[in-house]
């Protein structure tokens, strides 16, 4: 497609060089591509995409005289298209659900229309599309598109999303779309400038009581049942506390029930934060955002409204305080503190869901490319909750050290003692029995008394529930009830070897 008949907005805006060519990649292919051949576009979320369709629309417009469709899953996006559009003199028309007709469609050259309200009106035949050539699918690894396409058969399509990975893994992208071109990844943005540089803290959470659901992702009730219990709001606080203290911070939770209890665990700790989902009316949902957008400290919590649509570039810390299974999410979710100000240059990951041990750290590389071709073996290659936890390491946190300052050794290597037990023909047991004496040992020689001896050993539940987890995965018998019965007895053992050696 020839550039000598394009004309020049009054304001063009100006692309960067990476999108500059990941533009020309896509008109090359276009030009030659045959016909009804689908093209996929990627570029990490922050890179710009709607920048760049939106030049496509008005570059193709001005070489065919075509119209062009954008289509997108949510009201957010349809405005946020049309007003960047707008910047590039497209003249263009939201098709949304106060659109029942369009009789004077002469006067627009592009159209931005949600899938379902266009769906609807095409199937009652209320609205009929002319002279549309290229249809653009913003968001593209969602489903919901797949509806519209056999009404565009003779149209170019193009795709463009984050991550080549449909949302519903019965139905592969490959499947809509001939060709995959693949942007400038995440680390080479954060290189020149383009994105903020990430510090990831990880936070290890045992995560055998979630549930996987029809979707693939674990499911609402399950996370809730574990996020919102009181030591992972307290250790939601501490990771906090650590590491984002007084800055603006994002935390995405699975459910609302456990966003609530987020919001009253920050509340009674004295911090500035709000709760969001999509039961505020959109004046409440305007109201929080316009004060998380001008309130420095700012704390907002938040349930599956905000990792699309949603641009804050002054947030400096995004905290998972979930786990996913999906890559799509995962990257949504972190995406929104990427975005750079001539001030923030750098952001902070905090992950409470062992997330970056199953997908890897954001700005690391992906061969988005094997991914689109054989989704099936990278979704079956994905590392496994139980691979994970067991790399788990748990080191004492410094305050619990403290208390143990007269015990010169506080580790146990649990496989090693295993081992050694299987070498000697003992059984397997003894393995606890000697984590066990060492443990009273510490209590013993760090206590004035018997009161003193068992409170110390409150504070090992952390410790404890490590090594036994350690045991389990030797013994290769790792049920929730029996681990919960192993920690319980191992307790109360522990309590009475004090008795035992008259204490008072």
């Amino acid at each position: 497609m020839s550039e000598k008949n394009i004309s020049t907005p009054k304001e063009k805006k100006v692309l960067y060089e990476y999108q500059q060519r990941g533009l020309d990649k896509i008109f090359d292919a276009l030009e030659n591509a045959p016909d009804n051949h689908n093209l996929l576009y990627q570029l990490p979320t922050g890179g710009g995409k709607t920048v760049i369709f939106s030049e496509i629309a008005r570059r193709y417009i001005a070489n065919t005289n075509k119209k062009v469709l954008i289509l997108t899953h949510r009201i957010e996006l349809c405005v946020q298209t049309s007003s960047m559009l707008d910047g590039f003199e497209v003249k263009n028309k939201i098709i949304d659900s106060k659109v029942k007709e369009l009789p004077n469609q002469k006067d627009y050259m592009c159209f931005v229309a949600m899938v379902e309200t266009l769906k609807n009106r095409l199937q009652d035949e209320m609205i009929d599309l002319n002279n549309i050539g290229l249809v653009i699918v913003d968001e593209a690894h969602y489903n919901s598109f797949r509806k519209l396409f056999h009404y565009f058969e003779n149209c170019v399509m193009l795709g463009v999303t984050a991550t080549p990975l449909s949302s519903n893994v019965k139905l592969p992208m490959y499947q809509n779309y001939n060709e995959l071109i693949v942007g400038e990844s995440i680390s080479y943005l954060v290189k020149k400038g383009f994105l903020s540089s990430p510090t990831t803290y990880c936070y290890d959470v045992g995560l055998s009581s979630l549930k996987i659901g029809a979707n693939g992702d674990y499911t609402v009730r399950s996370s809730d049942l574990l996020y919102g219990d009181f030591p992972m709001l307290e250790k939601l606080v501490h990771a906090y506390e650590e590491n984002s203290k007084g800055k603006k911070t994002l935390i995405f939770s699975s459910g609302i029930s456990t966003s609530l209890g987020v919001y009253d665990s920050f509340s009674k700790a004295g911090y500035t934060v709000k709760h969001l989902d999509n039961k505020n009316s959109a004046e409440e949902r305007k109201e929080i955002l316009e004060w998380f957008k001008n309130t420095p400290d700012a704390i907002l919590t938040s349930v599956g409204i905000l990792t699309t649509g949603f641009d804050e570039p002054t947030v400096d810390t995004i905290i998972l305080n979930r786990a996913t299974k999906s890559l799509t999410l995962y990257f949504q979710m972190i995406g929104r503190g990427s975005r750079v100000l001539p001030n923030k240059k750098t952001f902070n990951i905090i992950d409470l869901g062992n997330n970056v041990a199953r997908f890897g750290a954001w700005n690391s590389d992906v061969d988005w490319h094997e991914i689109f071709r054989v989704p099936d073996f990278y979704l079956l290659n994905i590392v496994a909750d139980a691979e994970i936890e067991k790399s788990f390491k748990y080191k004492m946190p410094d305050d619990i050290r403290a208390k143990f300052s007269k015990s010169e050794d506080i580790e146990f290597d649990v496989d090693a003692e295993y081992k050694l037990s299987q070498n000697k023909g003992e059984r397997p047991k003894i393995v606890l029995e000697r984590s066990l004496a060492q443990h009273s040992t510490m209590c013993i020689e760090n206590s004035e008394g018997l009161m003193d001896a068992r409170q110390l050993a409150n504070l090992l539940s952390d410790q404890i529930a490590y090594r036994i987890r350690l045991y389990s995965y030797s013994i290769c018998k790792s049920t929730d009830n029996y681990l919960k019965w192993l920690q319980e007895d191992y307790e109360r053992k522990l309590m009475q070897s004090f008795s035992n050696q008259l204490l008072d």
